[in-house]
């Protein structure tokens, strides 16, 4: 009989033990002072990793866009563990690129790489986010102010709090406990979000003004359409 195992590869080792020793600290200041059960030491080490319990980490998958991907294998009682995916010596295939929605979502943003207006798909608004994640700094602890000059600067729909929440909902971005210490999750973009971010740092770069789109065309031209004569009395 199989077993499921779940298992998590710790890219930033330093980031993971302040953010377990966050958690074991507001326990032992609280006012629960039993020894920590087998599922609550799960449910830290799942949450250190930026998944909200150890079901989430169970039930995820995104291996690939957190820093710390989540690895299933089944092991088999004759041989004890089956071989890790990190194992295989096979060249992964590239990722595709659907550059139809990259262009979807430029339109987005304007040519200093603010985003103007948040997408209606929840897969744009993931993509846009990369955007975000790009210009946070890397490898150090931010505050949340230090978090929200970022945010303010690249958000022209007036909700850098709602860009702050998905970065972290998405595992962009980790969060202490008492909401005061912020870190980027170090990670390999997809490839649909490096492109994104390569189209953008080029339009950045030389000046490049976004195409509307047809509806925004249409109202454009309404917009700048003279008035209608009104209609005068014989």
């Amino acid at each position: 009989m199989s077993k499921t195992v779940s298992g998590m590869v710790v890219t930033d080792v330093s980031a993971f033990a302040k953010s377990i020793r966050r958690e074991l600290l507001a326990r032992e200041t609280g006012t629960d002072h039993r020894p920590v059960s087998h599922l609550e030491l799960l449910n830290i080490l799942a949450r250190s990793a930026g998944f909200r319990n150890f079901q989430h980490l169970k039930a995820s998958d995104r291996k690939v866009d957190t820093g710390f991907r989540t690895i299933r294998c089944e092991e088999e009682a004759s041989c004890g563990a089956a071989e890790s995916p990190l194992d295989a010596r096979e060249t992964p295939e590239p990722e595709p690129v659907d550059h139809r929605k990259i262009e979807q979502i430029l339109r987005c943003f304007d040519a200093s790489g603010v985003l103007l207006r948040w997408p209606k798909k929840t897969s744009h608004q993931r993509l846009a986010l990369w955007w975000c994640w790009a210009a946070m700094p890397s490898r150090r602890d931010l505050t949340e102010p230090e978090v929200n000059v970022v945010l303010k600067a690249l958000n022209g729909f007036g909700d850098h709090v709602l860009m702050r929440r998905e970065m972290i909902d998405w595992g962009m971005m980790t969060r202490s406990l008492d909401c005061k210490v912020y870190r980027r999750v170090e990670t390999k973009p997809p490839a649909e979000a490096a492109s994104l971010i390569a189209r953008l740092q080029e339009r950045k770069r030389a000046g490049i003004v976004p195409r509307p789109s047809g509806r925004e065309q249409f109202r454009l031209a309404r917009m700048q359409a003279p008035p209608a004569a009104s209609p005068t009395s014989p």
